[in-house]
């Protein structure tokens, strides 16, 4: 809809693109602040709270159908302050009233629109609304307000309680020893839900939930489980092979609206991918399967290509639609697929699944899929591999080359610390998997950014940066992520100015993030700003828990620098959320890695020398999940101190007695076998 001779709101000062989307309706929008909550109370006016995300579809077609709507409008301005909130800027916010609507629906989603008290405090709400629906609610509300104060204000004592009283974990007495039958215990009833046909789990739509397998990949390692081997790298597998992965440009779309991972909701997330990258390598070195390599390196092609700025960082997302229709950037007809290859096309239709009649419910077009691996496609079609990846390979780069003169899909450019750390992350581990120096360029030059210009000024992480500003105070998801890439880029060079910052931000979190009534971190820092309630982030998700993450960097870091303080923490953490994970394991998956960790303990591989790039790079080939490396000489860590050799040595050490040095890779998987 053109915005030619429309007035602007008080969103068009905003940083983020879906405040920005909505800075033309009719609807008199305020960004969440001061403004905003003073007007409420000094009108005495109930607050409405909208949050969505600029790649969310349904946010998209409410905004049509309701807020560019003149009569809907009137009546939101006339009895509301009317708030627009950006859920991934501002993810404090969308955390309380989620957990309200979930309280008064017992479902949430977005978008979320949820109607508050002028101080704040939720009394009503729910997700999508049709225009009559949405005007009903707005109307009984307002009349509720006007004429029976005192019945919403007991609505808003009621969900405030369970908003407070939600998610509290009691501390728990230490655990004296985790065993397997711990993780027996987590392991079984999660198996019941395993799709061994389609991978995944038996429901639709499916996610990717990249940490669930994460955990599988370790757990059949290291229990030499075959159920979840066969289960997470048939998964794995099928993902790649289905049209939630983007076979043409790389990287993988939200989610499979089917069972199949046949159609994708189309929206690509940074967050979704840089795990992805992260997991897929970490497959590759498990199993040796190069599609897991190639699935990985295509996806950072992806990153580097498309979302990538000027400074290195990272945007979040792109949309779903494009031209006002889902999907349409992304899906072929068999005639422009035919157009393109040319003289492959016949070849290569069956390949990527295009069909005349089209192979989802937009007839005539075709998602990109495989069902066949490529061993058995050259087999059957009578040709050499050889010759079918050199023509898939040409196949792509064309298809790629004239889908870059569509119109593209909206670009989310606002850069997340969060999402930017597990980006760096993934490519951290990939550039010592797949023993690439050019990931590790990337990822250093986003750390380095960050560290330079994302630092508010009492030392700790702003969340945002966008056109040059930094302008949102860090969460715990921000400085958990964030600590986890630094100790990761750190095992890849060995320059101990990462764990320097990794420590001294952990430091920061424990002074600000600390809950003295429990053994968990808040999810916002005691310096920001006040909300109706400080609130825990406990559950692993499609992210895992920032929780959960920081538990695991406390964790290594108490092994890095010998450090009791922060070992004795995340033990206190995990002990208290221990009882919880076998009700709902893939709900704790990151916590349970925690678990595995504990049960097989760490191994701390130190190596020392002056030429110890090679040992690095050998047990890089290696599949040791719970392992943290350490190297250098002249080195301040307890591990690597005093121990200068010019020849290279390895040690390997667990639970605070090493073994005598090793010169060889191979001695050395001796001492951890």
């Amino acid at each position: 809809m053109s915005n030619i001779n429309k007035e602007s709101n008080n969103l068009i000062n905003a940083s983020s693109p879906y405040l920005l989307q909505h800075a033309y309706n009719p609807v008199n929008w305020y960004e969440w602040g001061e403004e905003a909550l003073q007007k409420a109370k000094d009108e005495n006016k109930l607050i409405l709270v909208s949050i969505g995300y600029s790649a969310c579809h349904w946010c998209h077609v409410m905004e049509r159908e309701s807020f560019e709507n003149h009569e809907v409008a009137e009546v939101m301005n006339r009895s509301f302050v009317c708030i627009k909130v950006d859920r991934e800027e501002r993810p404090d916010i969308d955390q309380i009233y989620m957990l309200a609507i979930q309280l008064m629906t017992g479902s949430g989603g977005w978008p979320l629109n949820c109607i508050c008290l002028p101080d704040q405090r939720p009394i009503y709400g729910g997700t999508y609304f049709k225009k009559a629906d949405w005007i009903n609610v707005l109307s009984s509300v307002a009349d509720m307000w006007a004429n029976e104060p005192d019945k919403a204000k007991q609505y808003a004592d009621r969900l405030t309680d369970g908003i407070k009283n939600a998610e509290k974990i009691i501390p728990n007495i230490k655990v004296d020893e985790y065993t397997a039958t711990h993780l027996k215990e987590i392991i079984e009833p999660w198996k019941r839900y395993f799709d061994m046909s389609e991978g995944g789990y038996n429901r639709a739509p499916k996610f990717p939930l990249p940490n669930n397998w994460q955990f599988m990949l370790r757990y059949s390692h290291l229990m030499e489980d075959d159920g979840t081997h066969v289960s997470a790298l048939l998964t794995l597998e099928k993902m790649a092979m289905g049209g939630i992965y983007d076979h043409v440009g790389g990287g993988f779309a939200r989610y499979s609206v089917d069972g199949a991972w046949h159609v994708p909701h189309f929206e690509k997330m940074l967050y979704d991918n840089g795990q992805l990258i992260s997991l897929y390598a970490e497959a590759h070195q498990y199993s040796k399967s190069m599609l897991f390599k190639e699935i990985a390196e295509e996806t950072i092609a992806w990153l580097e290509r498309e979302m990538t700025s000027p400074e290195g960082l990272f945007y979040s997302a792109l949309d779903a639609d494009s031209e006002g229709v889902e999907g349409k950037f992304y899906v072929w007809d068999k005639a422009a697929f035919d157009a393109v290859l040319g003289a492959d096309a016949d070849l290569l239709a069956d390949y990527f699944n295009v069909t005349e009649e089209g192979n989802w419910e937009e007839e005539q077009t075709n998602i990109l899929l495989r069902k066949f691996t490529e061993e058995d496609y050259a087999e059957v079609k009578g040709v050499s591999i050889i010759n079918l990846l050199e023509k898939i390979k040409e196949a792509k780069l064309k298809l790629l080359e004239e889908r870059s003169k569509r119109v593209r899909p909206g670009l989310d450019d606002k850069c997340l610390t969060a999402w930017n750390a597990m980006a760096i992350r993934g490519l951290a581990e990939s550039a010592g998997i797949f023993g690439n120096p050019h990931y590790y360029g990337l990822a250093k030059r986003a750390v380095s950014f960050i560290l330079e210009n994302l630092n508010t000024a009492d030392g700790g992480l702003y969340r945002n940066y966008k056109n040059g500003k930094a302008t949102i105070a860090g969460f715990l998801d921000d400085y958990a992520f964030f600590i986890e890439a630094l100790i990761t880029l750190y095992q890849y060079d060995f320059n101990e100015r990462w764990l320097s910052e990794a420590k001294r931000l952990t430091d920061y979190v424990l002074l600000n993030f600390e809950d003295a009534d429990s053994p968990m971190l808040f999810y916002t820092s005691g310096t920001g700003e006040v909300l109706i309630a400080r609130k825990h982030e406990i559950m692993d998700n499609v992210i895992p828990a920032s929780n959960s993450v920081m538990a695991q960097n406390l964790h290594k870091l108490g092994l890095f620098f010998d450090d009791d303080l922060y070992t004795l923490k995340a033990e206190g953490m995990l002990a208290a959320v221990l009882p919880q994970i076998k009700t709902y394991g893939s709900a704790y998956s990151n916590w349970a890695i925690q678990v595995l960790e504990e049960v097989f303990g760490i191994n701390e591989i130190a190596l020392t020398g002056k030429h110890i790039e090679k040992a690095k790079s050998e047990i890089n080939k290696h599949y040791i999940p719970n392992k943290i490396t350490l190297g250098g000489t002249n080195s301040e860590l307890p591990l690597l101190k005093d121990k200068e050799s010019n020849e290279t040595k390895i040690y390997i050490c667990r639970n605070k007695v090493c073994q005598l040095p090793v010169a060889t890779v191979d001695e050395a998987l001796k001492l951890i076998n």
